[in-house]
């Protein structure tokens, strides 16, 4: 499942709620740190986290960021430690590459690797309880740039 070699960065979004779901399932979404619907994360590539977001793929969308998405992401929607709002200075392209290349990590820059979105503005245009590609659940690949633009 080698799907991100030259993006060593992706994302999940989780799309279901709480209910109903197994402790196995409730535990990786504690440490995915996916503790709510429509919480985001990132995830640098390693097989550990292949394996937790193959086990709740039922539950969340995940695919590949690019650059320019999570650029966006980081300004709107991060926080630092002490939550407070991440300022504009802070954040350049460089970054934004050494971030995307796996050379630096956001926690380092005390930035959070998880963020808080809305629903979607005018609603998912496919079903939130199949699959992809008939539904949002799963991997998206690249479509799941444009769920975080409608979430932003």
């Amino acid at each position: 499942m080698n799907l991100w070699r030259k993006n060593k960065m992706f994302v999940a979004i989780r799309i279901k709620g709480r209910i109903d779901i197994s402790y196995k399932n409730k535990t990786t979404f504690e440490l995915l740190k996916l503790r709510r619907k429509f919480a985001c994360a990132i995830y640098s590539e390693t097989k550990e986290i292949e394996g937790m977001l193959k086990r709740v793929e039922n539950y969340i969308a995940y695919g590949k960021i690019d650059e320019k998405t999570l650029k966006e992401l980081i300004i709107k929607r991060g926080r630092l430690t002490g939550n407070k709002k991440v300022d504009e200075k802070l954040i350049n392209d460089k970054l934004i590459k050494d971030v995307t290349d796996g050379k630096v990590k956001l926690e380092e820059k005390n930035i959070k690797p998880f963020f808080r979105l809305n629903p979607p503005r005018g609603g998912f245009k496919k079903s939130t309880k199949k699959m992809f590609p008939n539904g949002i659940l799963g991997n998206n690949k690249e479509k799941i740039n444009e769920f975080i633009i409608t979430m932003l």
